[in-house]
């Protein structure tokens, strides 16, 4: 099979640095497995890389949508394996890189999401919905008819919940028995599934630095000018932490200490979650940065050790 490396882990513990230089030892190419760096002009907000970090490193599914377009696991899922078809071809190694691990899985075990025909109606009365009685009462319809996709998804991602609901209705299944029956598919690569994390308190001091930094760095501005595109609040783009946040900044609804509060309150929930769903994947080797000392180089010498199966099996790691 062929090989296939995640470099994968909680919002800013420090991926996108290691990322460089492991993919300049197995001469790799990167795939962002992000949901944000999709789009084009929304750089601060989602902590997109610079061209100047890249070193060199090719880069994929960065900057290739506006933020008018919709973006979803089904289009990330054949971007992704464009991108990789485009890679190894080079004879070049696939690195996906990011936080959304339901990405990262979706290319893995090449999920069938099963897509059937929209139902333009059923959604349209469901989107009516959530704009009439709000996305949590949405939720709780949702709740009503599938317990456990109402657990992993947030309420806020109307898209998907409405999917679910759908789902469900179409099919008289829930999507999430669905779901974890595609889960219990063998991978179909030679892949190393790799974990960077750190201290739960250090890991929620970085995320509020990165947000104090995303401020100075001009998030409020960014913002401004999306709205000025015309992004609105609703759209799939503005989904994203920190964006609607300062939208409601923008449009009185609080002030900005208030949103920057609501800004890191949220992102150190959503790493909580993230880790929740890495413990939940199948052989996955952790690397947790404070075991090797906060040392890029040892964390990267014991990447390779696992790539090149120098420890066994991949359980014993």
């Amino acid at each position: 099979m062929k090989k296939l490396i995640i470099l994968t882990g909680p919002t800013a513990a420090g991926k996108t640095k290691l990322s460089i230089a492991l993919a300049k030892a197995i001469n790799g190419e990167i795939i962002s497995a992000d949901s944000m760096q999709v789009y084009r002009h929304m750089d601060i907000g989602s902590a997109k890389i610079r061209p100047e970090e890249m070193q060199g490193i090719q880069h994929y599914l960065i900057d290739i949508l506006e933020p008018s377009q919709d973006f979803n696991i089904v289009l990330f899922q054949t971007y992704a394996k464009q991108a990789m078809a485009e890679i190894y071809a080079k004879g070049k190694i696939p690195i996906f890189v990011g936080g959304t691990g339901f990405y990262i899985q979706s290319v893995l075990y090449d999920i069938d999401f099963c897509e059937s025909d929209e139902d333009t109606a059923l959604r349209s009365e469901l989107a009516f919905i959530a704009r009439q009685k709000g996305a949590a009462y949405l939720h709780s319809m949702l709740k009503e008819c599938d317990e456990k996709a109402a657990a992993e998804i947030h309420e806020n991602n109307v898209r998907r919940v409405i999917r679910a609901i759908e789902f469900f209705r179409q099919t008289g299944t829930k999507i999430s028995e669905h779901n974890a029956m595609e889960r219990q598919k063998e991978a179909a690569y030679d892949f190393r599934y790799f974990v960077l994390t750190d201290e739960r308190q250090r890991l929620y001091k970085a995320i509020d630095r990165r947000v104090d930094l995303m401020l100075e760095n001009g998030l409020v501005e960014e913002v401004k000018k999306l709205m000025d595109m015309g992004c609105r609040r609703d759209s799939v783009a503005m989904q994203g932490l920190g964006y609607k946040e300062i939208i409601s900044y923008l449009e009185g609804e609080c002030t900005l200490d208030e949103a920057v509060c609501v800004i890191k309150r949220d992102t150190r929930r959503f790493a909580k979650r993230q880790l929740t769903w890495f413990r939940r994947e199948r052989d996955v080797i952790w690397i947790e940065k404070d075991k090797f000392e906060y040392d890029d180089e040892k964390m990267l010498h014991y990447m390779l050790g696992a790539i090149n199966n120098e420890y066994g099996n991949r359980e014993h790691i």
